[in-house]
């Protein structure tokens, strides 16, 4: 929810006209203008952030799936070989013993990769509990931003209207709301 490139000047150029007026209340409403535009575009920034940290997020929960498949995939493998080998030992026969041996070596193997395989799971979880995080962030984040980009649109029309403080005094507390919300994206325990 980024702004023009060029926002910023305008929001100085209008800075200076009520600068050369030399009306003190005018001269309020336009530095809490530029401190609202600045407060906005941190916001933004923020916002930014926490989209790209949901895609990071969200991809490595789905590599970290997909290694935990394999893993799952190669247990599966194992187990038909186990199997193989313990239907050959209870066959009976000169390398019964051998074929046991074998059969015990797989289960052996069959354990580790397992136990990797529930590890990645978990770690593919924890991935996508994060990227649900960052998700919540940015949603609060995309808020705050609007709430301050209408509280500089509604302080513009304080100086539109030549003076008059509702619009003002409206602004700053979209903008107090806006800030407020956008805390409450890091400071909330999700």
């Amino acid at each position: 929810m980024s702004g023009s490139p060029t926002e910023h000047f305008e929001h100085a150029e209008h800075a200076e006209h009520v600068a050369h007026a030399g009306d003190n209340f005018m001269t309020r409403v336009s530095i809490t203008i530029a401190i609202l535009a600045v407060l906005a575009s941190g916001v933004s920034s923020l916002e930014t952030i926490e989209t790209s940290a949901i895609t990071v997020a969200k991809n490595e929960a789905v590599l970290l799936q997909n290694k935990a498949t394999d893993n799952w995939n190669f247990f599966q493998a194992k187990s038909l070989k186990k199997n193989m080998y313990e239907i050959a030992a209870a066959a009976g026969g000169p390398k019964a013993d051998d074929h046991a041996k074998e059969a015990r070596r797989y289960a052996g193997e069959q354990a580790e990769i397992q136990d990797t395989a529930k590890r990645l799971e978990h770690e593919s979880e924890a991935k996508l509990h994060a990227s649900q995080t960052h998700e919540h962030r940015h949603h609060t984040l995309t808020i705050a931003a609007t709430l301050l980009h209408i509280s500089i649109a509604i302080a513009t029309v304080a100086i539109i209207t030549r003076g008059q403080r509702w619009p003002w005094y409206a602004s700053m507390a979209l903008g107090a709301a806006g800030v407020v919300i956008a805390s409450t994206a890091y400071l909330a325990g999700h």
